[in-house]
Formats: structure tokens, sequence, C-alpha cells
């Protein structure tokens, strides 16, 4: 019996560990609730966070992510509070990638220490009103898709982060040599108030418009939310058919299937309209439950384009569909 015993906790351990080594060397980078937990992101922190808005005196410093890899709404409200964004609002909601983002800065640069939220969400409404006073506020800007801020990292210099997430090859930032930085997490860039592109014609007619999923890791049967950023100019039509791709290690693209998402208002017609940034968001489409592992894009065209700059279709970044 206490040989069998032995036995028994010897094979516990090496269950233990080897679940603790898939999570940490497996493609999939990470394991939800049956083997631990880690972020849905490509760049994820360790669920903790402190934060401050000094405008507001909003403040947040605890867990917003459990250990089983779920959210805890009541912490994001907290957060939604701290990026000044009204809570309960599709439009205003704080993408996780950035919260994400930021955590995954904070705990490389200076672990623990207090993140300054200095410009969080902007409506479209205020992000004009910016415009029009001459302020460096993009027409296409992502403070309006909850997707970037303007932040002071502890005691770290702003131009390191900014060098830092520069050398990432992920997201854009931004420094005008001053206490911030801008950080987002739309495609990789970099600028400074020289560069900036802020009062050219670089987003005109929906020259950026981009499409992004709502996490980078997915299971078999999950569903994805989608999502168009950066419209300058409406209506946008957009064809009711979307393509889901394999992306092959050559990164060519081997088509999977078609599918039409569900969009988060009553569609008619193969080429519905859509006629602001709050009717182009909560996309969403189920995986197929015998999808097999690997990366994948999806693309959309769209129809009925009223501006030549526009492109005639985009895909997302890649994401990873990961084993159950």
């Amino acid at each position: 019996m206490k040989r069998l015993l032995v036995r028994l906790r010897r094979w516990r351990v090496l269950k233990r560990l080897v679940l603790s080594m898939a999570c940490l060397f497996a493609s999939c980078a990470f394991c939800w609730a049956d083997g631990g937990s880690a972020s849905r992101y490509l760049y994820g922190g360790d669920g903790r966070i402190n934060l401050l808005n000094p405008k507001n005196g909003a403040t947040f410093d605890g867990s917003y992510r459990a250990a089983g890899g779920a959210y805890d709404e009541e912490a994001l409200k907290a957060i939604q509070g701290v990026f000044g964004a009204p809570y309960g609002e599709p439009l205003s909601r704080i993408s996780l990638r950035l919260i994400e983002f930021i955590d995954f800065l904070q705990d490389r640069l200076e672990p623990g220490a207090r993140i300054q939220i200095v410009s969080g969400w902007r409506s479209p409404q205020y992000n004009t009103k910016l415009r029009s006073k001459g302020r460096l506020a993009a027409k296409a800007s992502l403070h309006q898709y909850g997707m970037a801020a303007d932040i002071k990292i502890g005691k770290v210099p702003s131009e390191r982060v900014w060098n830092y997430v520069k050398d990432l090859g992920f997201g854009g930032t931004g420094y005008y040599h001053g206490q911030l930085v801008h950080v987002d997490v739309g495609p990789a860039r970099s600028w400074d108030e020289t560069t900036s592109g802020v009062g050219t014609d670089i987003s005109k007619d929906n020259k950026l418009i981009g499409l992004i999923t709502d996490f980078d890791r997915y299971r078999p049967g999950d569903v994805v939310t989608l999502r168009f950023i950066r419209m300058t100019a409406f209506p946008i039509g957009v064809q009711r058919e979307f393509v889901l791709n394999r992306v092959d290690r050559d990164g060519s693209m081997q088509w999977v299937t078609d599918f039409k998402p569900s969009f988060a208002r009553q569609t008619d017609g193969d080429c519905p309209e859509f006629a602001d940034i709050g009717e182009m968001l909560g996309i969403q489409y189920q995986l197929p439950e015998t999808i097999p592992p690997g990366r994948y894009k999806i693309n959309a065209a769209f129809c009925n384009r009223l501006w030549d700059a526009m492109p005639g279709e985009i895909s997302t970044p890649e994401f990873e569909i990961v084993r159950p």
C-alpha cells in the first residue's frame, strides 16, 4: 500500500510537471483552467496591474484576470473608469488586448510600477474636437476604439518605453519628447511629433481601415468577435460573406471556408451598409469544432465603395487555433 501511494504521488508530480512544461513550451503558449493560466494574447502580462488617472483620480491596483484565465468583470469596470470610459457601452469598451499589453510593458520595464493613464478612451466627437483645436489627434485615432492610451510607467523614461515597443515590432507607439508615450494595439508602427502624419491625408477615405479579432488564441468551436477599426468616412458597404484562411509556414494562404457572421444590428442583402463606428463592432463567428490547430486569418471585402483609396478587401492579423 505504501509503495502504491509513493507511485501515485510521483505520478501526480509528473502530471503537474508535464502540464507546466506544456504551458511553457507548447505552440499555444498558454493553457486554460484545466492546466494552468496565462493570457490569450501574444503580448500579455501576469494579470495584475496598477493604474492611476491623474485627471479624474480613478485608480485600480490588483488582479483583473483569474487563475483560470477568466476576466474579472468588476475589475474591468474599475479599469474602464481609469481610462475615462463609460462602463457598459460597447463603443467605449477598453480593449482587453490593450490592458494586457500595458501589463506586459509594466512587467518587463518596471514590475509593480504605477502606470498613469493620462489619455485613454476618446469618443469620436471628442477626438474631432481635439483636431479642430489643432491638437495631435489622428482622424483614425485608436483612442476612439479603446485600443490606445497615453501613459507614464513609474520611473521608466518614456523614450525607453517608445524604443522598447518599437523593438518589439508589435503595436503602435508615439513619443513627443515629453513625459508621456502613446501606446496602442494596432499595426506595428512608430512616430514622433515630426512624423505623426496628423494633418495629412494618411487616413483619408478609409485608407487605413482594418479588421481585428478579440483574442489572439482560440480553441475549436470558440466564438470569434470581430470589429472594424480606423474608419474615416461613411457609409461603408461590407460583403455579407467573409472568408477563413489558414496561414502556412511559408506565409501562403489556404482557403478553409466562407461564412456569414452575425452583425450587431439587423442586416439585409449581400452588401449591408454601415453608418458609424458603433455599427461596425460586435461581429461574431463560431469557429468549426473540427478546425485543426494552426495560424489563421479572416478576410472581409467591401462593396459599393465610394472612395478609390479604400482597399477592396482586408484581413485580420494572424491568430492561433490551439488544441482543446
